[in-house]
């Protein structure tokens, strides 16, 4: 007969999440996600298999928790004219509070893209349904907001706006104001372009 669990796993991969989101899954070391989780190595191993496994649940929580959340007034039926302006205006928030994982670490899934994990298949695979998800979201707002624009100005922007917000994730870690100036690009580009 199995040992009973005794925790909560959700609480152990956002705990686990903090780290490889801060550290990446590299350096993620093993004591430290021991420390965070308050699992053993046997624990986390006996639960998810691996550190790897560990990773990929927590990537999982990232999207469910922190990505999709952000993204739902632009995945909404119908989505609202103002929908990606706020998304901008809201992501350029997160990004200038110090005390918080996308100020200080940007995203995790464009950090693993450019790490060594980002070249395991299944990650790759993970990191371009992310960025495909991100640039469906944004088609949508663009379309909402620029209803005028012909389908192909629309995919343009739709595509700048995805390049804008990515380019920000990647660079908030060392120079934050380039992030905010990406964001606010993205809003001047969709402003300029509104109905």
């Amino acid at each position: 007969m199995g040992r009973t669990q005794t925790f909560d796993t959700g609480d152990v991969v956002r705990a686990a999440r903090a780290v490889f989101w801060e550290h990446g899954f590299e350096s993620a070391a093993l004591p430290e996600l021991e420390r965070v989780t308050g699992l053993s190595r046997s624990s986390i191993y006996h639960a998810f298999g691996s550190k790897r496994g560990l990773f990929d649940a927590a990537v999982d929580s990232y999207l469910d928790e922190v990505i999709r959340p952000r993204l739902a007034p632009l995945t909404a039926d119908p989505v609202a004219p103002t929908a990606l302006e706020e998304y901008l205006t809201g992501l350029r928030g997160a990004l200038t509070r110090h005390d918080t994982l996308p100020a200080s670490s940007g995203c995790l899934l464009v950090n693993a893209s450019a790490s060594p994990i980002g070249h395991d298949d299944a990650v790759a695979r993970t990191i371009a349904s992310y960025r495909a998800e991100l640039r469906a979201a944004f088609g949508n707002g663009v379309r909402a907001r620029v209803g005028a624009a012909t389908p192909d100005e629309q995919r343009l922007l739709a595509d700048i706006c995805t390049g804008l917000v990515i380019s920000a994730f990647a660079s908030v870690r060392v120079d934050p104001e380039a992030a905010i100036g990406y964001l606010d690009n993205a809003r001047a580009l969709i402003a300029a372009h509104s109905d």
